[in-house]
């Protein structure tokens, strides 16, 4: 959806710090934030990645600006797990549960953790037999149009015109995907000339590839 959550390409807001710590967290908080998130997988149960991406896209917009990073995904957690019935807003308030656990209680190790989220890492491709539309070297334009949910086409090549780098097979589509729709589509890395994106990059040679899926592209 078109939000402030999509500041590819934008300007006006300040440089990037590149200097951070080499620490992963900032402050204690941040690390209890993050557990809590991967404890419970990210949100409800009954949710997808890309519904959970949704929901924290529709943050309002000084909120998202200025809240922290990890703050954010906490936020979207507790956000999803009230809208699931998991608990209630009384209950986040106040830190005292009133509702009936939906599991038991499960102590992990540091150890069991990493290992559990190398053998249970997601995969999204899907076998099939369509084929696709687009072929390398193909020259496309990317869709115009915004879309009112969840999407994956930032608005900086919106209108634009790239050409097919690698065709990557079929992969669940995200915007289907976060409405709660299973389908899938073929995936595309699509090269743009950074001097088609932006104006003062006219002298650039820079190239920006991202991964698109198939019913964002029109021939070109």
């Amino acid at each position: 959806m078109d939000g402030v959550h999509d500041l590819g390409g934008k300007q006006g807001y300040g440089p990037i710090d590149v200097h951070e710590p080499v620490e992963p967290f900032h402050s204690d908080w941040e690390a209890r934030a993050w557990a809590l998130s991967k404890g419970f997988g990210g949100g409800a149960p009954d949710i997808t990645i890309d519904w959970w991406r949704h929901v924290r896209e529709t943050t309002i917009p000084a909120d998202y600006l200025t809240r922290p990073y990890l703050d954010s995904w906490l936020e979207t957690d507790m956000t999803t797990l009230v809208d699931s019935k998991v608990c209630t807003i009384e209950e986040l308030a106040t830190g005292k549960s009133a509702t009936p656990p939906i599991g038991k209680a499960v102590s992990y190790s540091v150890a069991d953790v990493l290992a559990a989220n190398r053998a249970n890492a997601t995969k999204f491709d899907r076998p099939t037999e369509v084929e696709p539309r687009f072929a390398v070297g193909d020259r496309i334009v990317a869709d115009q149009d915004a879309s009112t949910g969840h999407t994956r086409l930032p608005s900086y090549v919106r209108g634009r015109v790239g050409k097919i780098h690698e065709l990557n097979g079929s992969h669940l589509f995200a915007d289907a995907v976060a409405e709660g729709i299973e389908a899938d589509e073929h995936l595309y890395t699509v090269a743009f000339d950074a001097k088609d994106l932006w104006p003062e990059a006219a002298d650039s040679k820079d190239v920006v590839f991202l991964d698109l899926w198939e019913s964002y592209l029109e021939q070109g």
